[in-house]
Order: structure tokens, then sequence, then C-alpha cells
């Protein structure tokens, strides 16, 4: 209410009661591990140093570990990233 005693809606609270109704999901709302972050956006930039840095969003969807290794395949404006498997041989 206000100080002349008008009725007002708190639209903030109305519209986040409105969104969890829905059931809509927001970016920066928690995701599946009830922790929040930032979601992969498959683009990366080139950084000063003039590395290129995978982030361990997409290590993580791939399941890869430490250790694995890839092939590098320079195109002309691409770059292609090959998973060499690993033989059993190598651990004798």
């Amino acid at each position: 209410m206000t100080k002349n005693g008008v009725e007002r809606v708190n639209m903030m609270k109305f519209l986040n009661a409105l969104i969890d109704a829905e059931g809509i999901e927001l970016d920066g709302k928690s995701g599946q591990n009830g922790r929040g972050g930032r979601s992969a956006s498959y683009r990366i930039s080139v950084q000063s140093n003039g590395n290129l840095l995978i982030g361990a969003a997409y290590t993580k969807q791939m399941d890869l570990k430490p250790g694995d290794e890839f092939e590098i395949a320079l195109g002309r404006k691409h770059i292609h990233l090959k998973q060499i498997e690993q033989n059993d041989e190598d651990d004798e």
C-alpha cells in the first residue's frame, strides 16, 4: 500500500511468481546439479598470448580425462581436433 492507502502490486514479485509457476528457467538460475554458473557458449577467443583455451564445460560434456590426447589438423579457416584412442598395448 502507498501512504495514501492505495494498494499496489509488486510487479517484480508477481513476475517472478509467474515465471516459477510456468516452470521457466532463466539464465543465472541454478542448473540440474544445483549450482549456478555460466553455460557453454561454443565460442572462444584467441588470448593475448596467442593461446586458445577450451574450457572445462566442453571437456566435461565429452567426459575427457587428464592425459587424453588429440590430433590437430589445421585448415585455412578452421582447426579440427580428433581424439586419439588409447590402445591397451601402451599400458604394457
